[in-house]
């Protein structure tokens, strides 16, 4: 694999799950893509057996409290893409085709662990166009509350991306954790793939009675009752709350279209502060550049030529 060119997938892969506020089975194939074509969302199965192309970039988003939605409300939408997102940047994958026969991609365990055993199921390949990367030139913030975020520019310790997440949570249960990670798909794979999304009890019954989060259960959510966690395997990390929030803000800065270079940093956020993020940055043409990935040789996957032979069951406040 020659590091710095851009990447998709050997070949299609197809998965089958529940959509997490449907509660409705749902089906996804992830199709190769050729070189600048980018994320794309084929939303099938619309009225009078309409489809949709919706590229996964944040001008398209449009709705974040319960998860990220891309595309419109009336000629189609796809939902809860953040943690395939998350996974196809964490392993550095630029161009794939997303066929997705329902409203929402489905939940899964809760994590990107299973998106991320399909793809290397089929394995990446490399294109012969080179990566272009979103260079942060100088620091841009967003506040929501007491929630805020910032992008910052890259300094001398890291010429990738890093991000810097700290959430803090009016219970025991949780309390207050931070975590660093330099972004890499080794560190993605080990650090924040099997990371689950969680929520309150609380707050999941009131969701019900809106029918709302359908299908939340105990195998795609960390559930919090008043006093302890409910699932009876524990969690998955000791910090796995905080790495969730990591895995999400990955997913959703996914949708800034490119790789990012500099340092993210956040408190209290989630799905409404990652977009609002996005939206400030792009906002500002001197805070941000596009740059050519550098070029080094690695090991392990096949070359192509450029044709190619939130919580998920709790509005996102905090």
């Amino acid at each position: 694999m020659k590091s710095g060119f851009q990447t998709t997938l050997n070949d299609r892969v197809s998965l089958e799950g529940i959509g997490v506020h449907s509660g409705k089975p749902v089906s996804i194939t992830l199709h190769p893509g050729e070189a600048n074509s980018g994320i794309v969302f084929l939303r099938t199965h619309l009225e009078n057996g309409r489809e949709r192309e919706i590229l996964a970039h944040y001008p398209n988003v449009i709705d974040t409290r319960l998860c990220t939605v891309v595309g419109d409300p009336v000629r189609g939408s796809v939902g809860t893409v953040e943690h395939l997102m998350a996974a196809l940047r964490g392993l550095g994958i630029d161009n794939v085709t997303v066929e997705v026969d329902g409203p929402e991609i489905p939940i899964m365990d809760g994590s990107s662990a299973v998106f991320v055993d399909a793809i290397e199921q089929v394995g990446i390949a490399t294109l012969r166009a080179r990566r272009r990367q979103i260079k942060v030139l100088k620091p841009v913030r967003v506040e929501m509350g007491r929630a805020w975020a910032e992008l910052l520019p890259s300094d001398k310790s890291t010429a990738g991306f890093r991000l810097d997440v700290e959430i803090d949570f009016d219970t025991p249960l949780i309390g207050r954790q931070r975590r660093i990670l330099d972004l890499a798909p080794d560190s993605f794979r080990r650090e924040l793939s099997r990371a689950r999304t969680f929520g309150f009890v609380k707050d999941v019954e009131q969701l019900w009675e809106r029918g709302l989060a359908l299908g939340s259960s105990l195998e795609n959510s960390v559930a919090l009752g008043e006093d302890r966690i409910l699932n009876p395997e524990g969690l998955r990390y000791g910090d796995e709350f905080v790495r969730h929030k990591m895995l999400d803000a990955v997913g959703d800065l996914a949708l800034a279209g490119a790789p990012l270079i500099g340092l993210y940093r956040s408190y209290c956020g989630g799905h409404r502060v990652n977009f609002m993020m996005l939206e400030a940055l792009f906002a500002d043409d001197s805070a941000w550049t596009m740059v050519d990935a550098p070029v080094r040789r690695e090991s392990g996957h096949a070359e192509l030529s450029s044709g190619l032979a939130a919580a998920a069951f709790a509005p996102d406040t905090n």
